[in-house]
């Protein structure tokens, strides 16, 4: 197991608290072994008896048709009578009530509990009611660009960052891809069996979705627009004039199928000069950039968005809420706000022209605070400092410590 601290420190500060740990983020992201992470540190860290630790997979077939009063007597059965019990209950999801399980757990035995799923029935509106002000909800990420280095030299020589940034982009971060080396074509094997188990589990069987094509056509549509602003009509319309009428209300509902399945992020607009968040023309991100490949193929265009997916992806890691700027008649790709912490980020594949360069410089420019601002770029000589506004290569931004 390759240690990921970025969530086991931030997670091991909970240990023995009151809050219910809940670690939610799109299938095979590594929640699981995060949980065996967890478990090795109580262990060796807190010296946590073994038989005071208990661990439960909910996606095995022996739970396959277990209510949630079963499940609860058998974990009440399994309670440590010297102490404290270590509770981790992976993919609780697929108990129906589990909520009522882990609630009735807490409030009536001394417990520290650990769940985690891979859909948004974890955050549903059951747990605000049962888990008020209990729980503590962790998103996990596919691997960042650091952890995917990191990954990468436990089998193999790890090139300089610039030159494996485009691997990174091209092959995504999805844990199990970068276990062992593994061709594009295996990785988009392995990527494309987690895309189809969650359409498949998490979407068509949970929201009885009948028109299977329909939801195929919206997710094409939406990765092969990642970056672009569009709205649930501009989908709808391009899919009348290819003769498949959907109307918008249809497709607003795939849109949330496919955000709760934690396949796509959305990415509002947000008016720098009227400080509100527009309800139009949305952004949508998606959780690995090897996603869109293994559906759609890879293709050369789309590395420019891809390479914005994956600043996206890396300010989300690091606790910002993310926001399109728009001021202006232009757009600033990132605003990032982290409590009172605020970025701006341009990224740009290449600055080829003057013409781009003052573009990118000049909506900038127009935003008169103190704030970092950023221009992010694939050129090789990227760097130095423009009125306050820092030019970095995307690899090192990805890497630095600085924000």
């Amino acid at each position: 197991m390759i240690y990921r601290p970025l969530y086991v420190d931030k997670i091991m500060a909970y240990v023995d608290t009151p809050f219910v740990k809940i670690l939610t983020g799109v299938r095979r992201c590594g929640k699981s072994t995060i949980l065996k992470m967890i478990m090795e540190q109580l262990k060796t860290q807190h010296n946590i008896p073994e038989e005071r630790i208990v661990s439960c997979r909910y996606d095995s077939m022996e739970y396959e048709d277990m209510t949630a009063k079963q499940v609860y007597a058998q974990l009440k059965e399994r309670l440590s009578p010297d102490g404290k019990t270590y509770l981790f209950l992976d993919e609780v999801q697929e108990i129906k009530g589990w909520e009522k399980v882990v609630n009735s757990l807490a409030s009536d035995f001394v417990v520290d509990l650990y769940v985690t799923g891979s859909n948004s029935r974890m955050m549903s509106s059951e747990i605000s009611t049962y888990l008020t002000g209990r729980y503590v909800s962790f998103r996990i990420f596919t691997l960042s660009f650091g952890e995917y280095l990191m990954f990468k030299s436990q089998y193999t020589e790890v090139g300089e960052p610039k030159a494996e940034l485009a691997n990174y982009v091209r092959l995504g971060g999805f844990p199990a891809t970068h276990l062992q080396e593994y061709s594009q074509d295996e990785v988009y094997t392995i990527v494309r069996d987690i895309y189809n188990s969650t359409i498949f589990s998490d979407i068509v069987k949970h929201n009885q979705v009948r028109k299977i094509d329909q939801l195929e056509r919206v997710v094409k549509y939406t990765f092969n627009n990642v970056g672009n602003t569009f709205s649930a009509k501009s989908i709808s319309d391009y899919l009348k004039a290819e003769h498949r009428a959907l109307d918008n209300e249809t497709v607003y509902s795939y849109l949330e199928k496919l955000e709760k399945a934690y396949l796509l992020h959305r990415c509002s607009r947000f008016d720098l000069q009227g400080k509100e968040i527009l309800k139009t023309q949305e952004k949508f991100y998606l959780a690995d950039t090897a996603l869109r490949y293994s559906v759609l193929g890879y293709n050369a265009d789309s590395v420019a968005s891809s390479l914005e997916n994956v600043v996206y992806l890396e300010l989300c890691r690091r606790g910002y809420t993310v926001l399109v700027g728009k001021s202006g008649s232009g757009e600033i790709d990132f605003v990032a706000v982290r409590q009172n912490e605020k970025l701006y980020v341009q990224v740009t594949q290449e600055v080829r022209s003057e013409k781009t360069e003052k573009r990118e410089y000049e909506r900038l420019l127009e935003i008169h605070d103190n704030y970092p601002k950023y221009i992010l770029t694939t050129d090789a000589f990227a760097g130095g400092n423009y009125e306050g506004i820092k030019t970095m290569h995307i690899a090192d931004f990805l890497l630095s410590s600085e924000y």
